[in-house]
């Protein structure tokens, strides 16, 4: 027996053994997720253990090097990992901003003293991490932000305002693109890492159309905020923002298109019974075919990623494929259901039937970058076209 396959077996054997049956139930609702921070919420006991577990094991970040809190697992223990986490359904451990996007940035561009600081609470869920790069009048266009940080000797001093800041209002610190030189539109963007309960920053919860309130209007009066939390050089804030950026759109991709994904057909036949109208029936067979794809081509990426042959714009495929599928699953699940499709809460009696999540689905090609921001970088970065 091999290395990989002893592994295997004993990997198979923990999670069997320490995930509890809970935590391998499908995801239904918010609380379902567990998502760290100073004061961590836990929605049930076995939700606390499960976590508590595979953080001991270093699990939670499972490639990461042991003194940040990871298991250091090679890259083929790592799959075996996951493989075997879906293959009994179990749900993830921790869900995490810092780990899905900025412990990228920290490991590439992150000062020693940095590290040491943040990855290994960010590992163990002791810290909860926002995103602050969108403002009213910079979403797609992020080069035009305006929120400023002034260099005022022993601090910087940052004013301005964010909008779309996904859980600012739960969140224990924020990553934040600022403009430190205003004479320069691309080369005078940094980033900044403050710390929510700092004097100046306040946040105000935007209701969505789903009645959840996921995003917030994030607010900057007078911050102070201390030299050593700059993330990378002074004004190539720029470079540290496209990589986290990369590694956004790789994780909503692998989110929404489904490293946990079970075929539509399967799903709608478990609730409502076999599709009999033949052309809604094609439709959701056309969808599964498509999602199988997504799942080829995200794994034919991951393998170019592993022999340093990855181009950068696959990150706008996987982006801009797994947006319109999302919202082409919840479109098909609402037509299945019909009149069941109407019910508000349909999803906590385990319908897969959710006019919210339908609702929210809307979101998917805006978030990360818009759909049309995915296809201008796929036209000109993959294809090669010329600019209009």
């Amino acid at each position: 027996m091999s290395d990989i396959e002893q592994f295997r077996i004993e990997t198979r054997a923990w999670l069997e053994a320490n995930c509890p049956p809970s935590m391998r139930a499908r995801v239904v609702e918010e609380s379902d997720h567990f998502w760290g921070g100073r004061t961590p919420a836990f929605a049930s006991d076995d939700q606390k253990i499960w976590f508590e577990r595979m953080a001991e094991r270093g699990w939670t970040v499972p490639r990461w090097p042991t003194e940040y809190g990871g298991a250091a697992l090679p890259e083929q223990e790592a799959a075996v990992l996951r493989e075997e986490m879906h293959a009994l359904g179990c749900r993830l451990p921790l869900s995490s901003m810092g780990i899905w996007m900025l412990s990228h940035a920290l490991f590439k561009y992150g000062t020693p003293e940095q590290k040491r600081r943040f990855l290994p609470d960010i590992a163990k869920g002791r810290i909860r991490w926002a995103q602050g790069y969108s403002e009213p009048g910079a979403g797609s266009d992020l080069v035009s932000l305006q929120c400023r940080a002034e260099d005022r000797g022993e601090h910087w001093l940052v004013n301005g305002q964010k909008i779309w800041t996904s859980y600012a209002d739960k969140a224990d610190w924020i990553f934040c693109l600022v403009r430190t030189d205003p004479a320069d539109r691309y080369r005078g963007i940094s980033v900044l890492m403050m710390d929510m309960r700092t004097p100046g920053i306040s946040t105000r919860p935007i209701r969505l159309i789903s009645g959840a309130s996921p995003f917030c209007e994030t607010f900057f009066d007078d911050v102070k905020v201390p030299k050593d939390q700059l993330l990378g050089e002074l004004n190539r804030g720029w470079d540290v923002a496209k990589h986290i950026l990369l590694h956004e759109r790789e994780t909503i991709g692998e989110l929404l298109g489904g490293s946990d994904y079970q075929a539509l057909g399967t799903a709608l036949a478990e609730r409502w019974g076999p599709i009999h109208d033949p052309i809604l029936r094609a439709r959701v067979a056309l969808f599964d075919v498509d999602a199988l794809a997504f799942a080829a081509m995200s794994e034919k990426f991951a393998e170019e990623a592993k022999a340093g042959r990855a181009h950068p714009a696959q990150a706008s495929m996987m982006k801009y494929a797994s947006s319109e599928l999302g919202k082409a699953r919840y479109e098909l699940i609402m037509a299945v259901a019909g009149s069941e499709g109407l019910v508000w809460n349909a999803a906590a009696n385990g319908s897969p039937a959710d006019p919210r999540q339908w609702l929210r689905s809307k979101g998917y090609s805006i978030e990360g970058g818009t759909s049309e921001v995915q296809l201008n970088v796929i036209a000109k970065r993959i294809l090669d076209l010329p600019a209009a």
